[in-house]
């Protein structure tokens, strides 16, 4: 595969893992968008938020190419994992422009760079020297990994799971499929963990 090739490869999937992402916010109150459903309050506007600031340092500051977004959540002091939550006065649609502007600055630097381009990425110290095609895999590994966590905080809050609206991605089977599915797993836990 050819540099542009592979280039647009890494981009396709780029830009799957964040529609998917941002997908698990649909129809969602603003209540539901920020829940902490973990015993470390993930939640999925935190997520959404904590991948936009993801992407505007590694496509930004990593090549040179700040995004003049101000992030005060990345400032010396702030509270400790403020990119993983929501605050009361930052709205749905405030994360998600900020999420959309990420993606055009980040967006600009894919196609400004040839693969190879060469980039440093400050807080990985010594060994913080990258490329456009390692910042590209690892942001693809980096979004799909929350928008996986992003899939199972969904499923807790309403049943809601799959890839995409249009494609869950699922075996096929109604609510209540997936009841007695679960209850039949339930069930093989119990009988391996007793003996």
């Amino acid at each position: 595969m050819t540099g542009p090739d592979l280039k647009a490869d890494l981009h396709r999937y780029l830009r799957a893992g964040r529609e998917a992402l941002l997908w698990k916010l649909d129809g969602l109150s603003e209540y539901d968008a920020r829940r902490p459903l973990t015993p470390t309050g993930t939640n999925l506007l935190g997520l959404v938020k904590h991948v936009a600031g993801c992407e505007l340092g590694y496509f930004g500051d990593t090549f040179g190419r700040p995004s003049g977004e101000v992030l005060p959540w990345m400032a010396v002091g702030a509270e400790p994992n403020a990119d993983m939550w929501a605050t009361a006065e930052e709205s749905r649609a405030d994360i998600t422009g900020l999420y959309r502007r990420a993606w055009a600055h980040s967006d600009a630097t894919i196609d400004a760079l040839p693969v190879d381009a060469p980039g440093r990425v400050p807080w990985w110290g010594a060994g913080g020297a990258v490329t456009l095609h390692r910042v590209l895999v690892h942001m693809i590994a980096e979004t799909h990994r929350h928008a996986g966590q992003a899939d199972i905080v969904r499923e807790h809050i309403d049943g809601a799971a799959g890839h995409s609206e249009h494609d869950d991605n699922m075996a096929p089977g109604d609510r209540e499929y997936w009841r007695k599915h679960r209850e039949h797993l339930e069930g093989v836990a119990r009988e391996a963990g007793s003996r």
